[in-house]
């Protein structure tokens, strides 16, 4: 009897074993872009590559996505040749391997956007983030080769740059928050005396502060600090490149500071009544960022506001209208715009020009250059 529970024992074992094999790793896979923009024309094409970040340098295979659909493609590079408006989306990848026991795969990338476009224009960014304080660089591709001698540029339908000759680049230095909107542009020509125009559909551009606004949570039913213990959290986003400066926190009850400086995000505190807030700063960029205040157990009277320390990288504003106009002998070449931004200065002209409805568009023949007929325009809207 014991030998046949023995033999029963042995044989459920690697049952037991295979079925507690994980079946995915704690690895994110990432979606980079080799050629090409993330906004093209109908008919161009480009490459993405799906990085698999394992220490270990296994061998991975590949599986590629389209929202929730799977494609294909199964290698590294997945490329889009001759694309069609039909393939824009998010696109994703995720690793695969088999092993002795089943297949393991990667957690899946995060989505990276594509837009093929089937106008005539397309605004493309430098840079997919831009942070405040930078400057934004964006390009006005057309289709064709055409003898351009005026490019718009516009933000949620105002114009907001000027500039003549055939240049297609814009350049606005020291962007803010409020720079912030989506972005058209309108190429104009003239052939046949006749002047031809076409416009862009917007692109989203998002502008991000170096250091956002912390926010405080009051984690107080955490059981691992006992009953008269609560938790301050001070959640913060902090977007500044690698190396990034270290971040210092602080935090406060009636803003009286609970403690000296810390590199660390949270602070143990016992429990009391009162109005808490955090600050978040970076003392070698020169930005300083409070939460709101928030309460615990029972308040009276209004919160007591954190004083607002001005930081130098931080800035509000609007950059303000740029117009530039090319000599008629210069030589066509891009030209980059600077102006200083002041605080409490509107981007808008006394009277804005509005931005006209991207929805006329000139035939093949008035495009020198056009080589392909493009796709309707009407389908390829979109955002990053």
């Amino acid at each position: 009897m014991e030998a046949v529970t023995s033999f029963l024992v042995l044989s459920l074992l690697p049952q037991l074993i295979v079925s507690e094999v994980p079946t995915s790793t704690s690895y994110r896979a990432v979606v980079e872009i080799v050629s090409g923009d993330s906004r093209i024309f109908s008919g161009e094409r480009l490459s993405l590559r799906c990085i698999i970040p394992d220490p270990y340098q296994a061998s991975w295979g590949y599986l590629w996505f389209r929202g929730s659909v799977q494609l294909p493609q199964t290698g590294e590079i997945f490329q889009l040749w001759n694309a069609n408006v039909k393939e824009s989306g998010k696109y994703s990848c995720q690793g695969k391997k088999e092993t002795d026991v089943g297949s393991i795969k990667t957690l899946r990338s995060l989505p990276y956007e594509i837009h093929v476009d089937g106008g005539f224009a397309i605004l493309q960014l430098a840079k997919r983030s831009v942070l405040v304080g930078d400057a934004l660089d964006l390009k006005c591709r057309l289709r064709g080769n055409a003898p351009v001698h005026q490019t718009i540029l516009y933000r949620d339908g105002i114009q907001v740059m000027v500039q003549s000759g055939s240049s297609l680049n814009f350049h606005l230095p020291h962007v803010t928050l409020e720079d912030e909107g989506r972005y058209s542009c309108r190429v104009s020509w003239d052939l046949s005396r006749r002047t031809h125009s076409v416009m862009s559909v917007p692109t989203l551009v998002n502008i991000l502060e170096v250091l956002a606004k912390p926010v405080l949570e009051i984690d107080k039913d955490n059981a691992q600090l006992g009953r008269n213990k609560m938790n301050l959290i001070c959640h913060v986003q902090y977007n500044a490149p690698a190396p990034a400066p270290p971040v210092n926190y602080y935090f406060y009850k009636n803003n009286n500071l609970l403690g000296p400086a810390t590199s660390l995000n949270h602070m143990h505190v016992n429990k009391a009544s009162g109005w808490y807030s955090c600050r978040a700063k970076v003392p070698k960029l020169d930005i300083v960022r409070w939460s709101e205040p928030r309460s615990f157990g029972e308040v009276t009277g209004p919160p007591l506001m954190p004083p607002r320390p001005h930081h130098r990288n931080q800035m509000t504003s609007r950059s303000p209208v740029h117009t530039f106009s090319a000599p008629e002998t210069q030589p066509a070449s891009p030209k980059y715009f600077a102006s200083t931004p002041s605080f409490n200065q509107r981007t808008e002209s006394p009277s804005p020009s509005e931005a006209p409805d991207p929805t006329s568009l000139p035939t093949s023949d008035r495009l020198p250059g056009q080589t392909q007929t493009p796709e309707p325009q009407g389908v390829s809207w979109g955002l990053f």
